[in-house]
Formats: C-alpha cells, sequence, structure tokens
C-alpha cells in the first residue's frame, strides 16, 4: 500500500516542485512580480505558446528550455504511472483496500488474530465460517492481497507495536489471538495490548515444550496458554481410547452448518426465570447440556428445568446456528 502511494504521490510532488522553480526562477533572474511569473510557468510547462509575458534575457531563456524540458519528462513520469496502476488493476486494489481500511477502523466486538502461521490460519477459517469479525494481522505486507481475496480483514505490521494494535481497533475488540511462531513475540503482543485495554482476553500459543515457559507467558498478560504438544496428546490419546466420542465432539465444534456447541451468556431479560422455558430436547431449540455459574468458575451439567437464571450464567449449549442465534435474542 505505502508503494501505491509513493507511485501517485512523488510525480505529483516532482511538478508542484518544478512549479516552484518556475515560479522563482522567473522572479529572480527576470525581476517579474508573482502573477506573471506564475503565469509564465503554467503556459511553458502547459505548452500552449502564447508568447512571452514579457521579453527574456539570454538567462530567461535558457532557464526556460530547461523548464520545458523538465516539464515534459515529469509530465511523461505523471501519465506512464497513471496509465501503469490502471493497467495493473491497482487502482481496484487500492480502492479494496482503503474500504477495508475503513472496515477495520469502524469494527466492533472483533477478534485480533496475530500471525499467518498455521495455528493463526486455523483460527481464522474457524471465525470466518462461524460468522465472528476479525482482523489478521500479518508481518508480509505482500500476504495482505491473498487474504484478502479470501475474504478476510488483513492488516500488516508488527502486531508488538502500538501503531498496529491501535490501528485494528484495539480499544473496541473482544479478544486477541498471540500466534506468532516464537514464544517472546507473542509475550509482546500480550503487554502492548494490557497497556491499552486491561480487560481485553487473550489466548496465547505456547511454542516451546517448557513447562516454566508457560508461567512466563502467564505472567506477561495471557489469560490461556494453549500448548499444541498437550492437545496434540490428549486429541491423539482419545482418538484411540474413545474414537466416537471424539469425532462427535470435533464434528460439533467444527461444523457450523448444521449443530454445534456453543456458548450463550444469559443478560437481564432471563433474570428470575426458569431454565426449563429455554431448555430443549426435541430439536425445536437448542440443547442445554450445561451451564456455567455467573458467581464462580463451576459447572452445573445437564441442569434441570426448575433451576433460576442469574445474569451472567453462561449456557453451554448444542444447536444449529438459527436455534442457537435465537437462544441469544431471547435471553438477552
Amino acid at each position: 500500500m505505502k508503494d501505491i502511494k509513493n507511485r501517485i504521490t512523488v510525480p505529483f510532488l516532482a511538478l508542484l516542485a518544478l512549479f516552484s522553480a518556475g515560479v522563482a526562477g522567473y522572479i529572480v533572474i527576470e525581476g517579474w512580480n508573482f502573477l506573471d511569473a506564475l503565469y509564465m510557468t503554467v503556459i511553458t510547462l502547459a505548452t500552449i505558446g502564447y508568447g512571452e509575458v514579457h521579453p527574456l534575457s539570454n538567462t530567461g531563456r535558457v532557464f526556460t528550455i530547461f523548464l520545458i524540458l523538465g516539464g515534459i519528462g515529469t509530465m511523461t513520469y505523471i501519465f506512464s504511472s497513471i496509465t501503469a496502476l490502471l493497467i495493473e488493476g491497482e487502482m481496484k486494489d487500492i480502492f479494496r483496500r482503503l474500504k477495508m481500511d475503513y472496515k477495520i477502523a469502524n469494527m466492533k466486538d472483533h477478534y485480533l488474530v496475530c500471525g499467518a502461521t498455521h495455528t493463526g490460519l486455523s483460527i481464522a477459517q474457524e471465525l470466518a465460517e462461524t460468522g465472528q469479525p476479525f482482523i489478521l494481522i500479518v508481518l508480509d505486507a505482500t500476504e495482505v492481497g491473498k487474504f484478502m481475496e479470501m475474504g478476510y480483514c488483513v492488516a500488516a505490521g508488527d502486531a508488538a507495536t502500538d501503531e498496529v494494535l491501535l490501528k485494528c481497533n484495539l480499544k473496541n475488540a473482544r479478544g486477541i489471538f498471540c500466534t506468532l511462531k516464537h514464544d517472546k513475540d507473542n509475550a509482546f503482543i500480550a503487554i502492548t495490548a494490557r497497556g491499552h485495554k486491561p480487560n481485553i482476553r487473550i489466548i496465547m500459543v505456547q511454542n516451546e515444550n517448557d513447562p516454566a515457559m508457560r508461567e512466563k507467558l502467564v505472567r506477561s498478560g495471557a489469560d490461556i496458554v494453549i500448548s499444541p504438544f498437550h492437545i496434540g496428546g490428549l486429541r491423539m490419546a482419545a482418538e484411540m481410547v474413545r474414537p466416537s466420542t471424539a469425532q462427535f465432539l470435533d464434528q460439533m465444534m467444527r461444523d457450523g452448518r448444521h449443530f454445534r456447541f456453543e456458548d450463550v451468556p444469559a443478560g437481564t431479560g432471563a433474570e428470575g426465570k426458569e431454565l426449563g422455558d429455554f431448555k430443549g430436547s426435541e430439536g425445536n431449540c437448542p440443547l442445554v447440556v450445561a451451564v456455567k455459574n455467573a458467581s464462580g468458575n463451576s459447572y452445573e451439567i445437564n441442569p434441570t428445568g426448575s433451576r433460576r437464571i442469574k445474569q451472567g450464567d453462561v449456557f453451554i449449549v448444542i444447536g444449529s446456528p438459527e436455534e442457537v442465534k435465537e437462544l441469544r435474542v431471547r435471553l438477552n
């Protein structure tokens, strides 16, 4: 994007500099007033050929020759640059990126995915499939176009810097995924993010298989630290010991088109009502399999229909996207 802006602004800045030099030259060499010098510069660079405003000295004529040559070269450069942008389709890309920048600046309750690593791209795919707003932050600016073609909101830069995080509307974001290849880089992202929004939720990948590193990442600001080694080992064991259960849960987590597990928080509208008013069993509404209590981190598995709902309770439900969406509305 920066290269494209340079290709547009540099030629016009050169033309402006040439105009300024022409006006200044006629004022100094010929002693003309500003208006006469400006008029002579315009008709000279435009090659209109109206004639001289006042008779020119030999020095003035030499200056005019160089001014004409400079004008021809500059105008040729401007037209060739604009033509190249149009032919290469870069104007379309410019407007598309400007539109994306505007969208990013106005996003709310979104997620920041820091890093186009295997983990980061898996997260981005999951968020895209479930309709969650997010911004993918990539270090290599040349990758922006590729991910834009996939329909992602993308920003280029170092996610550990204030500039990039604030550009991605950090203060209105819901959470951050730190998925860079080096743990220290992820820690820097967490520290920077906490400085601007202390209550933001941060999920971080642990790349080094070192128990001590987990504590360091937590101290840097991570709410949850995920170790691919640990999770991968548990998943492999589950596939061997209880394959049907593992595959069922995996399908529920991934297949957003039919049924899936979702968190649905209870708002003020559900305060004091019985769970039975919302709990489904015949497929007409999501099935509530557990409730996370508002007062802590304890869970009630298969809660009864007579349980009273409190604001802040979180329902763990299984259902179709449409059913889950309707339940969110009813609970809030």
